[in-house]
């Protein structure tokens, strides 16, 4: 089973919210998140940081986000600022704009009913791994029922660190919708330590943790709402599909998008004049202080013929830094 949370994000249509980069789990070895990141109060949506709420606004229609997922650090250790964020989306983008928050925390009732009042849709915990097999009779077992008294959809998100068919009985007796299992990785937050604790690369793989995959599949693979998230499909599928609805969404009328959700132009410091003495349509070009971008392919027909002197190929992400991936020098 997918949740409309996991469909939305296998389109590229989540927006990533990061509230809050501080968590109170201190000694979890395998957390991801690097220096930029923790113990930080700065708001990123995706990779934007966010001075105002226009700037999520914006980041959201750049992308024409489906939804939103709420992320840190610990979620529910900054409140008011989740609430406030998960209201501004529902109120500027309607309620079909699906929201899920990940937390390690379980909160209690009055955190619950805050963020169903706020809009939340859906709220995937992700409980201490120390506490796997015994979650039964815990608080962990009670939020969940408590989440979904408030309107929300409880499930759980966890890495694959190993099998574990305690979550398979919470989705049996009806307690969580939904178990995410997001393959094991090593990042370069947690490298380091993950290191230290015996885990090793997959063989071929950038971030894949060997050894976990094979045995959470074959105990829990076969169950109708177990997701299994691989690492490629993260990083191949998810990440380049939102590039590419961000890329589609922001081209100009000459601007490719490639395969990867990059955008393809060219570039070329001959003034404006010549453009026009050559006859090239305004929507193919536009003018910047110091250069023209342009149509990469037009461009370099124009220095094949030797319209224009120099120029280049410009490849770089739709993203608001506009981080360049490679420039092909045209002579």
């Amino acid at each position: 089973m997918i949740s409309k949370g996991c469909e939305q994000c296998a389109k590229g249509g989540k927006m990533v919210l990061f509230v809050y980069g501080y968590c109170d789990q201190r000694d979890c070895f395998y957390c991801p998140l690097g220096e930029n990141r923790k113990n930080v109060r700065q708001v990123y949506a995706n990779e934007r940081a966010v001075e105002s709420d226009a700037d999520v606004v914006a980041e959201a229609e750049r992308m024409d986000a489906l939804g939103s997922s709420i992320t840190g650090g610990e979620p529910q250790e900054a409140l008011d600022k989740t609430c406030h964020y998960i209201s501004l989306l529902k109120d500027e983008f309607g309620e079909d704009h699906h929201i899920h928050l990940y937390t390690g925390i379980t909160g209690g009732r009055e955190n619950m009913r805050r963020l169903a009042e706020a809009g939340l849709d859906e709220i995937r915990f992700h409980p201490p791994y120390e506490q796997w097999g015994d979650l039964h009779g815990t608080e962990w077992e009670d939020i969940l029922y408590v989440a979904r008294e408030e309107g929300m959809t409880p499930a759980f998100e966890i890495p694959g660190i190993r099998a574990e068919t305690e979550f398979l009985d919470f989705l049996d007796e009806g307690a969580a919708d939904f178990c995410n299992v997001n393959e094991f990785e090593m990042s370069d937050g947690n490298y380091r330590r993950m290191q230290e604790e015996g885990f090793e690369l997959k063989e071929g793989h950038m971030s894949a943790v060997d050894g976990s995959r094979e045995e959470i599949l074959e105990t829990m693979g076969d169950h109708e709402r177990v997701y299994f998230c691989t690492s490629v499909f993260k990083d191949a599928a998810q990440h380049r599909r939102r590039l590419k609805r961000m890329a589609r969404q922001i081209r100009r009328e000459f601007d490719d998008v490639t395969d990867d959700g990059t955008l393809v132009y060219g570039k070329t410091w001959a003034p404006e004049e010549r453009l026009r003495e050559l006859g090239v349509p305004e929507e193919f070009y536009t003018v910047k202080s110091d250069h023209v971008e342009l149509a990469w392919w037009l461009l370099e027909e124009m220095i094949e013929s030797g319209d224009v002197d120099e120029g280049e190929i410009v490849e770089q992400y739709p993203t608001v830094d506009g981080t360049v991936v490679e420039r092909t020098p045209l002579a």
